[in-house]
């Protein structure tokens, strides 16, 4: 995010930063510590939303603004999980902390000037006020995807009955009583249930619901409740995490909600967040609590928009990644981390929503989705749930393309899954001018190079002006690039003498920022300086190159592994909020899918939070994921010496 300088405010001067090497000016510099005692940072954080709220807390000298804010629950945005690489952790920092040359390369001059830092390198050596800027917590995002008609038969169940009432000559238990008078289902009751059970009896003339979850009676409700059943499925993801409240009577959705997963402090990867286990262990309760927060957050938010009281909700299934999964259970994910990638257990137990910080209904239970491996988690079987990648005949090859790429390729008998190390390019990450998709981040490039007109047609999202520049923009901007001649096929960017040549009214946009070469997406006036428009640097491109080359190395591998060619491929599906909005045509056009007609290419969408959906809906579907286990071979990339090989070949753009 782009922050607002204050420039009638100056805290020093940017020659004098200058001059100094990169340090605050005489009279800003910190005060020396002997590393005792404790110094007060009072943070303000904004919100879009709301009013701003204020936090003071104390913190040894020397730590960094940004673990003191991960610390006290304070989130700052980030994706390298605060190393100093992102550039995103920004803040206003009073008094001002020295400038590092990364804020130099972040940061304008009148933005120095006014405090703006990274969080991650300011050290809080002396008592400060500090202002975050808004979060972005609603980040556009896939929250429905391609799913299957399902029988509706959901695991929870109601039955009313009216009983009769005991007397001297019947003197059944009254549990006896209830579930003689429920002749299909034979549940055991939890103590909630036996608790409730004599009260509401008699309070209600022993005309009754049971509620029955799986084998369990979780309830027993005064009068006739069969028409109120409710269930939350949670798509949570590494980035993003989604929920969709479920009328469980009708088979629809009632609400959904979006939100960042809280625990982006930490990193923007599952890497990020399992070192952040190794190096800390009190790390992992401050993990599982961010995800249970998330996870609460959002249940509170669709219940509002439902209308519907939490405890009405007496189910949840959740879908995730094997890290997310292993971290909202409580579960060191450290053995995921390293050789040879273990998972604690490939299918995970149902639980109550009280231990993963739901407040549902008391007797409510989350199930979770199992796991194919350590990288191809329950999200990715969820997904091949809802796309009935076991149940098609056809040749299709499903993606899920993030930070971690999941592929999944079936050729009607034999379904074949791995995953690739992306990297952090499709969410902004590691990118100069990426950013998450939300509002100011361009999605759409379309470069015009004709004779009769040159010019670069930009949609940006909220249709504010350009801020930065996010996955699906990124991919669209290198593929115009290249079908323009502006890149050649090794991913640089031609000379000068050859730009102008070829497209001539775009060539001025090249240009140099330092000693790297960039193509300007966005500028506000014409003479704007490039270090202060939107750009495409070469460094971004090779990003990209790195990304889609572990993809396209990775499907490539399970195609040769069935004997298929790219044109046997029938159909090809892009899962996830980032392969919802990825234009198909660039897609190809990169090398990021097989070449194949666009409309072979599908934008499936969320696909996890439909399994999760489906599984709440059907146990025969949740039966059905179990199945999966046993018929989808997963294949480890790295067990392959043909990788790297394969990797350096597929880096070039396709000609």
């Amino acid at each position: 995010m782009t922050p607002t300088a204050e420039p009638d405010r100056p805290e020093f001067s940017l020659d004098a930063v200058r001059r100094e090497g990169l340090l605050a000016p005489s009279g800003t510099e910190p005060v020396a510590h002997d590393g005792t005692g404790r110094v007060s940072l009072d943070f303000t954080v904004e919100d879009k939303e709301a009013p701003p709220t204020h936090k003071q807390v104390r913190v040894p000298p020397g730590v960094s603004i940004f673990d003191s804010a991960s610390w006290n629950g304070i989130a700052i945005d980030s994706t390298c999980g605060g190393h100093g690489t992102c550039h995103k952790c920004k803040v206003r920092v009073s008094p001002v902390t020295p400038v590092t040359r990364h804020d130099a390369r972040t940061f304008s001059p009148g933005e120095l000037d006014a405090g703006w830092r990274l969080a991650c390198l300011a050290q809080a050596t002396r008592d400060h006020d500090v202002v975050v800027p808004p979060l972005t917590t609603r980040p556009k995002a896939a929250t429905v995807g391609v799913g299957r008609q399902v029988i509706l038969r959901p695991a929870v169940q109601k039955r009313y009955v009216e009983l009769s009432e005991p007397t001297l000559e019947d003197q059944r238990p009254d549990l006896t009583r209830l579930l003689d008078a429920i002749d299909d289902l034979e549940p055991s009751p939890d103590l909630h249930a036996l608790r409730r059970l004599p009260t509401v009896l008699r309070e209600a003339d022993f005309k009754v619901t049971a509620v029955v979850v799986d084998e369990a009676l979780i309830d027993v409700e005064p009068g006739d409740t069969t028409g109120i059943r409710y269930a939350i499925a949670f798509d949570l993801g590494t980035t993003t995490v989604v929920a969709t409240l479920l009328d469980l009577v009708t088979g629809t959705p009632v609400a959904v909600a979006s939100m960042l997963n809280k625990q982006q402090p930490f990193g923007g990867d599952v890497i990020s967040r399992i070192s952040a286990t190794m190096l800390d262990p009190a790390a992992l309760g401050r993990l599982q609590d961010a995800a249970a927060q998330t996870l609460a957050t959002l249940t509170e938010q669709v219940c509002r928009e439902g209308g519907v009281p939490q405890e009405q909700v007496y189910e949840a299934a959740l879908a995730g990644n094997a890290t997310m999964t292993a971290l909202a259970l409580g579960i060191s994910p450290e053995p995921l981390g390293v050789a040879p990638f273990v998972q604690t257990t490939a299918t995970p137990p149902s639980v109550l929503a009280s231990e993963v910080g739901l407040e549902l209904h008391p007797g409510a239970r989350v199930t979770m989705f199992p796991a194919l491996g350590a990288y191809v988690g329950g999200d990715i079987v969820a997904g091949m749930l809802a796309t009935g990648m076991d149940r098609d005949k056809r040749v299709r090859l499903f993606i899920d393309v993030g930070t971690n790429c999941e592929i999944v390729l079936s050729d009607g008998h034999r379904i074949l899954s791995t995953a690739a190390p992306a990297g952090p390019a499709f969410e902004g990450g590691a990118i100069r001018c990426g950013m998450r998709a939300a509002d100011g981040a361009i999605e759409v490039v379309k470069l015009v190079a004709t004779e009769e007109r040159s010019d670069v047609e930009l949609s940006v999202i909220g249709d504010v002006p350009a801020r930065g520049l996010c996955g699906s923009g990124l991919v669209d901007a290198v593929a115009e690039l290249v079908k323009v001649g502006l890149l050649d096929g090794s991913g640089r960017f031609v000379p000068d003498e050859v730009a102008k040549e070829i497209a001539p009214g775009l060539a001025d946009r090249l240009t140099m920022i330092g000693q790297e070469r960039v193509f300007v997406l966005h500028r506000e006036r014409p003479d704007s300086d490039p270090a202060e428009c939107v750009v495409l640097s070469q460094r971004d491109v090779r990003e990209l190159q790195f990304a889609k080359a572990a993809i396209s190395t990775g499907w490539t591998l399970l195609m040769e592994e069935l004997g298929l060619e790219h044109g046997d491929l029938q159909q090809v599906l892009l899962a996830g909020s980032f392969g919802s909005y990825l234009s198909a045509a660039s897609a190809v056009r990169i090398g990021l899918v097989p070449k194949l007609p666009v409309l072979r290419i599908i934008a499936a969408g969320n696909v996890a939070g439909e399994g999760a959906k489906m599984a709440l809906l059907s146990i025969r579907e949740r039966t059905g994921a179990l199945a999966l286990l046993e018929e989808v071979t997963y294949v480890e990339l790295s067990d392959r010496s043909d990788f790297n090989d394969r990797f350096v070949d597929l880096l070039a753009f396709p000609g």
